[in-house]
């Protein structure tokens, strides 16, 4: 049993990156994404930010390895937490080119996510344009949401092989669930009992106390 458990585990990991909020594939007019948010704080609006990072985040990145998806961190929560959008012109059919980038236009190859807020978003290349998402104060549902409509990205969902997984590994959570419950209640129950004895024996050593 202890095999299996460890295997849903695995399998469970696996499959949370691979379905969920955040699952979807880009279209290829999507060239890269960039996202700026404050990391250590999660007042003034940063709070949806962060878990849009921690929990959809990876779901895209999975699904979608081959675009650019560059964080910017920093510690200065008044700037507002924004999510731009790369997008290759519609009526232009060259595909998506480094050499297209001027001195203040990075090339994608040389960008990288940082904590020390470096990585400014770059300036579009000639054949792009952004979508920029605010995010301050939006709850991660909401800048999913957006992000889905504006990239038109196709959500990606499980095969019956995988929906079968996630229905046992839910089930397993469940009884995890009762079974932690019960043991509590065993534990709580031994602890009365227990208590109730102590206090037996108190009195009874005071009884005895008394009588002498």
């Amino acid at each position: 049993m202890p095999g299996v458990i460890r295997r849903l585990h695995k399998l469970k990991a696996l499959l949370n990156v691979r379905h969920g909020p955040g699952a979807a594939i880009l279209p290829p007019q999507v060239t890269r994404i960039h996202m700026e948010y404050a990391g250590p704080s999660n007042e003034l609006g940063h709070m949806g930010p962060k878990k849009f990072l921690r929990e959809n985040l990876p779901r895209l990145k999975y699904w979608n390895p081959a675009t650019p998806m560059i964080v910017n961190r920093h510690n200065d929560n008044t700037i507002a937490p924004t999510l731009t959008i790369y997008l290759r012109d519609e009526d232009s059919h060259a595909r998506y080119d480094d050499s297209t980038a001027g001195p203040d236009k990075a090339p994608t190859s040389t960008l990288s996510s940082a904590w020390d807020g470096s990585a400014k978003a770059p300036l579009p290349a000639d054949n792009e344009r952004t979508v920029t998402i605010e995010m301050r104060n939006q709850h991660s549902s909401v800048i999913l949401k957006e992000f889905m409509e504006k990239t038109r990205a196709v959500p990606v969902f499980p095969t019956p092989r995988e929906q079968a997984e996630l229905d046992d590994i839910e089930a397993l959570r469940r009884k995890g669930e009762v079974d932690r419950e019960t043991v509590r209640k065993m534990r709580e129950a031994q602890k009365r009992e227990q208590a109730l004895m102590n206090q037996a024996k108190s009195e009874a050593a005071a009884f005895k106390a008394s009588t002498m």
